[in-house]
């Protein structure tokens, strides 16, 4: 049974438009998405073990970084990893998620006719997100049942920051990703449209601007993965902001295997803070605040 979020402090914005998701950008002064991606390896002892030592984690996650967050990205492998015990805490944390925050189901589905609705059900309706990661590489009819979707955003899989992303994305007289980003322009309903792009190479920002100038793009490889606020909002940022940049272990493991939950607490404060003051910065740099 799906948890209907409610936000306990505002009224819910419209996020899933370009304009509303701007105004809440504006509102805390940063474009932070803390990627949630609880490694049972990772977290501290203090938790707990098991599922309910994630789902405490996540939701102290959360919690701390509720100030500076425009949205959060639970991964959905780490819950799954634990049956259907996984995705009830999932289905928790979500709820605790208020609705002025965009809630990004990392899941990267990719199908395509009836199965692909299903699987966009099952994020949209079943869970409760307002977005979703998806692998575009069987075309359009694995893409177009996820932008049916009113009010939903669909994220597209476009320039990745990992390093097998050379194996395909850059192949082709145009590279593939580049294909991914003009063709998908054409899709129905392409204004529902974001785009993966990896913060480890921000020289290619321009050649994405040049494709998608007007979409969001969300952005990992923040941090851990080496890349950085200024180079991605030097050639990402556009007139509406436009950029989702996410950061995961550089949050939640801020305070290391051995800390308190009081010292986590802190500590993945202190951290997303921290990128929130640069985002900002950007922001007024560029005159969108």
């Amino acid at each position: 049974m799906a948890h209907p979020r409610t936000s306990p402090r505002l009224p819910a914005l419209k996020l899933t438009t370009t304009g509303g998701l701007f105004e809440a950008i504006c509102a805390k002064g940063s474009y932070l998405c803390v990627g949630l991606d609880p490694d049972p390896e990772r977290i501290p002892a203090s938790f707990g073990a098991g599922v309910e030592g994630m789902e405490a984690f996540c939701r102290t996650i959360v919690e701390s970084t509720l100030p500076y967050a425009v949205a959060f990205k639970p991964n959905l492998a780490f819950f799954e990893q634990y049956g259907s015990a996984g995705w009830a805490a999932l289905e928790r944390v979500v709820e605790a998620i208020p609705s002025d925050v965009l809630v990004i189901a990392d899941a990267k589905r990719g199908d395509i006719g009836n199965t692909a609705t299903k699987y966009a059900s099952a994020m949209f309706h079943g869970l409760g997100a307002d977005a979703v990661t998806v692998a575009p590489y069987m075309g359009r009819d694995s893409v177009e049942p996820f932008t049916a979707f009113a009010d939903r955003w669909t994220v597209l899989l476009a320039l990745t920051s990992n390093p097998g992303a050379e194996d395909f994305e850059f192949h082709g007289e145009r590279p593939l990703f580049q294909e991914v980003l003009r063709k998908t322009q054409t899709y129905r309903n392409a204004d529902r449209l974001m785009y993966v792009v990896g913060a480890t190479r921000p020289a290619l920002f321009q050649d994405i601007r040049a494709e998608v100038p007007h979409a969001f793009l969300l952005v990992p490889g923040v941090g851990a993965q080496g890349g950085n606020v200024a180079d991605v909002a030097r050639f990402g940022l556009n007139d509406r902001c436009g950029l989702l940049v996410n950061s995961s272990r550089g949050i939640l493991y801020a305070a290391g295997s051995e800390a308190t939950q009081a010292q986590v607490r802190q500590a993945s404060a202190e951290a997303a803070e921290a990128l929130a003051v640069e985002m900002r910065a950007t922001l007024v740099d560029r005159g969108l605040l």
